[in-house]
């Protein structure tokens, strides 16, 4: 297993935390952060999340999200390995947004291949191929080189994240 791989930043729903634009504004886009915290109308220190295994999570991870605890209280690591999954829960949070699109092939790779195998594959997915920085679904360019599309990830489902950018618009 490669030294970078942290089990902190591998959700139990399946998404791959480094690429969440909440995660990244906390550790490296400060002013995005501030952003997003006046837009969901949040302190700052609310909107900081380390990864949905870590102790410090933004408020949405921390008391909104219920997919942790779930799977805390039903001894699981992934919502895959539960006997109920796809349970109705995850379901309607996958189909919510684009960055969600791929959950249910995640679970199927992780069953797999194990976590760590798929960690590192969704940094790949989630890197520029131009200057490896791991972006958001959201990030259409490469937040660092400007490289288009700015991620494998942004390449398959552009369209979908689109149309949701355009809809959180208005």
């Amino acid at each position: 297993m490669p030294n970078n791989v942290d089990k902190k930043l591998a959700a139990v729903c399946g998404l791959f935390c480094p690429a969440c634009h909440v995660f990244i504004g906390t550790r490296e886009e400060p002013a995005k952060l501030a952003m997003m915290a006046q837009r969901y109308q949040q302190p700052l220190e609310k909107m900081q999340c380390n990864g949905c295994r870590s102790t410090k999570r933004c408020f949405y991870c921390a008391t909104i999200c219920t997919m942790s605890k779930c799977a805390a209280e039903k001894g699981v690591d992934f919502c895959g390995d539960c006997a109920e999954y796809p349970c109705k829960n995850l379901k309607e949070f996958q189909a919510l947004a684009p960055h969600r699109i791929e959950l249910w092939k995640s679970h199927a790779r992780i069953k797999e291949a194990g976590w760590a195998a798929w960690y590192v594959e969704m940094v790949e997915l989630y890197s520029c191929p131009e200057c490896r920085t791991i972006n958001s679904a959201y990030d259409l360019k490469c937040r660092k080189c400007g490289n288009e599309p700015s991620c494998a990830y942004v390449g398959e489902h552009k369209e979908e994240i689109e149309r949701h950018l355009m809809k959180q618009k208005k």
